[in-house]
């Protein structure tokens, strides 16, 4: 802690790659400097009284397990880490290195002459060990298809090296089947077996022929133990491998993109239906296309801050928004009144109960709006408006608060607008700015110096295509937020002839996805779905709530309110930015918006809190991976300190697709979430 006028602030460290200088930020300074609620039009709260009176106020993810995300499945199942993957044993290298340890741990301290003797002994008893293990099970098994000669000669096939033709038929194909199985597992795939056209059988020594293939592909994929156990329990192979992945402080396209270069595969085999946030501890689900569990449960030995479990074949593939939404515990520590007067226990109570009976304002939250000084809204509006050199600059301009290693190389364009020298200080995790850099070096010069605006067009359209269009649907975000803040300042929880609902004759959403992507959109959203203006008799039946009242973000293919006022709002918003809601067409497809619909009000399920005493930066809730791997008595989630000298609130709720659990705690604890700086760095976990 630093102490400055009397007060105390807390210093925190920017987190840079392993080897750059760590540059610490006093919090309530970088508050002050990254996008503000306000910025992107976050103004209202749902509970009126505590927006004057003040709610609580707390600190978020100080441990990254204060921010527990489980995935619910498209069947409503909450994803959760049960097991560490399957047990394969023993690798073929482990043992090897065993044997060769247990070889020197023989030989030490032993003469050169006693060493030749020991390696001799050991030859010869190498030798004399039987080369396959049959059991008397399967022998018995065999022998009801072939005679005890002809068993006693391919048993000699180990020491003769020859080959054997039974002269036993088996016409019927089952039975055929059920022998090859049986060579397989009673000889440890050491014999290769082939059905003559006479329906005798060919056996011989397998050939360890690494570049050959088994006859029969099926037996490539799929395991078969000495039990008869297929796939390690799993049943046959399908062409999807499924599985659960936890992880800590790691991005779910991060994770993803580690399998894939362990793996050796392109990244798009590999699918999820959401991603997660990385400062925080997740558990959700993945699909590999033609995975094998085997090959997939063995990275759990070289993961860092990953576990894979959970795993099952299955006929399809997951894709972005099979989901019904997320699970949250979120532990909020060092909690206080905002009301020095105000008794703890029924502050959070009151806030609690308002948000479980009126939800909150379902606006996108600010990690939607990047979390640098520059909001990524800005850049969609230059990019709508066709300003592409002024969006190249933007990105790359020199910002009070960006990635300390990106610095220098802003610096060096700012001076210099030499892209080849820039790119080579700018870090490649800044995947815009380095794109951008890497064309422009590329581009030419114009006669008087400058790049050509389509130079910068070009650099603008080097960006990975879903962090481009990240930038346009964040200036949606930013007019939709601006008007269900007009509209609740308006017409509160009312609702009102003109509103708009859902109509649910229409087809429902479903879900595009371009596989060529290196980056899948983390919200889930469809131009699909269609909406209507609410009628006065309709309002007057009560049979619709706020929490059925949508509204649009700007685009071609939606309705806007019927309800003037709100209409207004989006062409005055817009007016300022030079757009026109009315002409949201672009002649590049992907800047040409259809909008969407969103609902204005959010209510999460299943939700409670629990008070609870700690100490220090002590955990408070138990991770997925803690509560399998604890003791009988260790099985409780949360942790109760009664002894602990400081106050934390853990809320649990479940939250729909694309939902922020920000704006939910921003309404729970009552505070503007843009004070509480990188100490609550929530992203969204779509």
């Amino acid at each position: 802690m630093a102490e400055t006028n009397g007060s105390t602030k807390r210093i925190i460290d920017f987190e840079v790659p392993e080897g750059q200088k760590r540059i610490k930020f006093d919090q309530e300074e970088r508050a002050k400097k990254v996008v503000q609620e306000t910025d992107v039009g976050i103004t209202q709260y749902v509970n009126t009284l505590y927006q004057t009176k003040g709610g609580f106020f707390g600190k978020i993810k100080q441990r990254y397990s204060d921010f527990l995300v489980n995935e619910i499945d498209s069947n409503g199942k909450v994803v959760h880490l049960l097991d560490e993957g399957i047990d394969i044993g023993k690798t073929k290298k482990e043992k090897r290195l065993e044997k060769r340890q247990q070889v020197r741990a023989d030989l030490q301290g032993k003469t050169p002459e006693e060493v030749e003797e020991i390696k001799l002994l050991k030859k010869e008893e190498e030798e004399k060990k039987p080369k396959y293990d049959l059991s008397e099970e399967i022998r018995g098994k065999m022998l009801e298809l072939i005679t005890s000669d002809e068993l006693k000669a391919i048993e000699e096939l180990f020491t003769t090296g020859n080959h054997f033709e039974t002269t036993t038929k088996i016409e019927d194909k089952q039975s055929r089947g059920t022998l090859h199985q049986l060579f397989r597992s009673g000889f440890q795939n050491k014999l290769e077996t082939v059905t003559t056209p006479e329906n005798t059988f060919k056996i011989q020594i397998a050939k360890n022929d690494r570049k050959g293939g088994r006859r029969n592909p099926q037996e490539s994929v799929n395991h078969v133990d000495e039990n008869g156990v297929v796939n390690y329990g799993l049943g046959p192979y399908k062409h999807y491998l499924h599985f659960n992945v936890y992880k800590e402080n790691r991005e779910t396209m991060e994770v993803a993109g580690t399998i894939a270069k362990f793996l050796r595969i392109p990244y798009k085999l590999i699918n999820f239906a959401g991603t997660k946030d990385r400062r925080g501890v997740t558990c959700q689900k993945f699909s590999i296309h033609k995975g094998k569990v085997v090959r997939v449960s063995s990275l759990n030995k070289g993961l860092k801050n990953a576990v894979l479990g959970g795993f099952s074949y299955e006929d399809s593939g997951l894709r972005l928004g099979d989901l019904k939404g997320n699970e949250f515990i979120i532990t909020i520590r060092d909690v206080a009144p905002l009301n020095e007067n105000e008794d703890l226990n029924n502050c959070v109570k009151t806030c609690f109960e308002s948000l479980k009976d009126k939800g909150y304002i379902n606006y996108y939250g600010l990690q939607r709006f990047g979390t640098f000084s520059v909001s990524t809204h800005q850049l969609g509006v230059l990019i709508l408006n066709n300003k592409w050199k002024e969006a190249v600059e933007l990105i790359l301009a020199e910002q009070e608060v960006v990635a300390p290693d990106s610095i220098e190389a802003r610096r060096i364009w700012a001076e210099t607008k030499n892209a080849s020298f820039a790119l080579k200080k700018m870090p490649r995790r800044c995947q815009a700015e380095h794109s951008v850099l890497t064309k422009l070096s590329t581009e030419p010069f114009s006669g008087d110096g400058e790049f050509s605006s389509n130079s910068y067009f070009n650099s603008i359209m080097a960006i990975p295509r879903n962090l481009r269009v990240m930038y346009v649907h964040a200036y949606q975000s930013y007019v939709w937020n601006s008007v269900v803040s007009k509209r609740y300042e308006l017409f509160g929880s009312e609702v009102q002839a003109g509103d708009l609902v859902l109509d649910d004759k229409k087809a429902t959403a479903t879900v595009e996805e371009d596989n060529d992507d290196d980056f899948k959109e983390d919200v889930y959203e469809s131009n699909i779905v269609r909406a209507r203006a609410l009628t006065e008799e309709e309002v007057s039946s009560g049979k619709y709530t706020i929490f059925d009242v949508v509204l649009p973000t700007p685009g071609f293919d939606i309705v806007y309110p019927s309800n003037e006022q709100l209409r207004s709002v989006y062409v005055d918003v817009m007016a300022k930015d030079g757009l026109d809601p009315f002409k949201m067409g672009r002649r590049v497809r992907e800047f040409s918006l259809p909008g969407s619909y969103r609902k204005i009000m959010g209510k999460p399920e299943n939700l409670s809190y629990q008070i609870v005493k700690y100490n220090d930066e002590d955990a408070v809730v138990r991770t997925d991976l803690e509560l399998l791997r604890a003791q009988p008595e260790s099985l409780n989630r949360i942790i109760d300190n009664e002894e602990g000298t400081k106050t934390a609130v853990v809320l649990r709720m479940q939250l729909g697709v694309s939902s922020y659990a920000t704006m939910a705690l921003r309404e729970f604890m009552k505070v503007d979430t843009s004070r509480l700086g990188s100490s609550m760095n929530v992203e969204q976990a779509d």
